[in-house]
């Protein structure tokens, strides 16, 4: 049997070998200033992407939580003892959901509010992937829609006139209140297909998109081709867009 792989900086999730033969420790760390105005949803934003991190080394059980918390004191009581619960919920309830529990965390007074959290699971070899593996010819799958960042500062824009004033030329009100929705309902929801962006055997690609909208509700693209590269970056002068049609789906706009 091979040396047990030792994962640090530069991928999502750290793996490291434990003293105890045959099995590693899984764990990632994120923290999150708000991005939507609810802070419920927030607080299953930032839960839903400290454990995507796992999710993106092909881990599909966490065995604990923990809550990173920042509580401003640029807050009144008034809105501390109803935002801040609020967020804790929602981080909670999006932590049961994915099949595991908050044990405990920190919380610390600064000038900002934040929210984050360490997930943290044991596994054998087999229970998880080291992501290095692609090989010329294999496809990426994008198994979420792109834009949520930009979604969320339009919305923002609408109460910055001279920001709104030059966006109105190319977007409706109505249409960027639909865009924040979808993105905040994006962003909380909880991605076990393995990451945002998977990289697979052409073969299989087409199966893998229908299985995940068969067992999710929800579509994945197949966008591109892996090539030989230099580990440089380069933006195409045309780039093809792919509509997302909206549809609703246990209530909510996606």
């Amino acid at each position: 049997m091979g040396a047990m792989p030792r994962i640090g900086i530069g991928m999502d999730a750290a793996v490291i070998p434990l003293r105890h033969g045959g099995l590693s420790l899984v764990q990632s760390t994120d923290f999150f200033y708000p991005l939507v105005d609810d802070p419920y949803v927030m607080g299953r934003i930032a839960c839903s992407n400290v454990l995507s991190d796992l999710f993106a080394m092909g881990v599909t059980e966490c065995d604990n939580m923990l809550m990173l918390l920042g509580v401003s004191n640029k807050m009144t009581d008034k809105e501390r003892d109803t935002v801040i619960p609020l967020m804790m919920r929602g981080f909670k309830d999006c932590a049961q959901e994915a099949g595991t529990q908050v044990t405990g965390g920190q919380t610390v007074i600064n000038p900002w509010v934040t929210i984050g959290g360490v997930a943290t699971t044991v596994c054998q070899p087999n229970e998880f992937i080291v992501p290095d593996c692609a090989v010329v010819g294999d496809v990426l799958v994008l198994t979420k829609p792109l834009g949520t960042q930009v979604a969320v500062n339009a919305y923002q824009w609408l109460d910055q006139p001279d920001k709104w004033n030059r966006v109105k030329l190319v977007v409706t009100e109505e249409d960027i209140r639909k865009a924040y929705q979808r993105a905040m309902d994006s962003m909380a929801r909880l991605n076990r297909t393995g990451g945002l962006l998977i990289c697979l055997p052409r073969e299989q690609a087409a199966a893998y998109c229908k299985d995940i909208e068969k067992q999710e509700g929800y579509q994945a693209w197949i966008i591109g081709i892996v090539e030989k590269g230099s580990r440089s970056a380069r933006i195409i002068d045309k780039p093809r867009v792919i509509e997302v049609p909206s549809k609703e789906k246990d209530g909510e706009l996606w």
